[in-house]
């Protein structure tokens, strides 16, 4: 398999993986022992990692949620506790939950190992919030949680290739919400207002934009070599299996 080709089968396996330590009950009551809502625990524990900047800075770097909805998250954090702080917790979280959920996971060893060399070879040129989150010191070097760690790295990734194409596409990042899968009803999930723009001439554009991230985000896997990409994929595909099984 091709880099580019592991790219995009890779995808939607890290995009499912990699935020479901976010969903997790004990994640969400993290938040409260913060004195921070849920919202804010999700908002800045995810641009917590640029640190002390502002919301529009923050919202900038995430792309795909209004400014109007990162702004009423970040905002209410920082009135309680530092971004970084909140960031710190959350990759507390994504460890822990990554020990629980996939220590033992089929290989977990050998999937941490080829999570961290395709992170490490990424390329984080344009991607201010993936390369904030790799710099982040990872407080549990167990097995499940580097593989969690690698996962949400990943994602970050991916999200910072998404935005980049999407752009390059010509789109906004509402318009390419709105031409995914959940349309409208994902606008509303991001903090995007209505009246929406009209869908039709965009999903073509959508099309382009999800090739060209998978041609972005394919810099990450030339660091496997040959045989490696498709372990990758049987091996994530194992850790779903494990993870939606328990």
């Amino acid at each position: 398999m091709t880099p580019e080709q592991v790219a995009a089968a890779s995808k939607p396996l890290v995009l499912e993986l990699g935020e479901a330590f976010a969903r997790c009950p004990a994640t969400l009551r993290r938040a409260r022992l913060l004195g921070i809502s849920g919202w804010a625990f999700y908002i800045t524990g995810r641009a917590g990692a640029l640190g002390d900047v502002r919301a529009e800075t923050a919202a900038a770097a995430l792309g795909f949620i209004a400014p109007d909805a990162v702004a009423d998250g970040w905002d209410a954090a920082a009135r309680t506790v530092r971004p970084l702080e909140v960031a710190g917790a959350n990759l507390a979280e994504c460890c822990r939950w990554g020990a629980a959920r996939l220590g033992d996971a089929p290989e977990a060893p050998r999937l941490a190992a080829l999570l961290g060399r395709t992170v490490d070879a990424a390329d984080g040129s344009g991607m201010p919030l993936f390369a904030a989150w790799r710099a982040m010191p990872v407080p549990d070097r167990s097995p499940g949680a580097r593989v969690a760690v690698g996962l949400l790295l990943l994602r970050e990734h991916f999200a910072g290739a998404h935005l980049l194409a999407v752009r390059a596409a010509g789109m906004t990042p509402l318009e390419a919400v709105l031409a995914g899968p959940e349309g409208e009803a994902g606008a509303a999930a991001c903090g995007w207002s209505p009246p929406y723009p009209p869908v039709g001439p965009l999903v073509r554009r959508r099309l382009w934009a999800e090739a060209v991230t998978d041609r972005l985000a394919s810099t990450a896997f030339r660091a496997l070599g040959p045989g490696e990409g498709a372990e990758l994929l049987n091996l994530l595909t194992a850790a779903r299996l494990h993870v939606r099984g328990r």
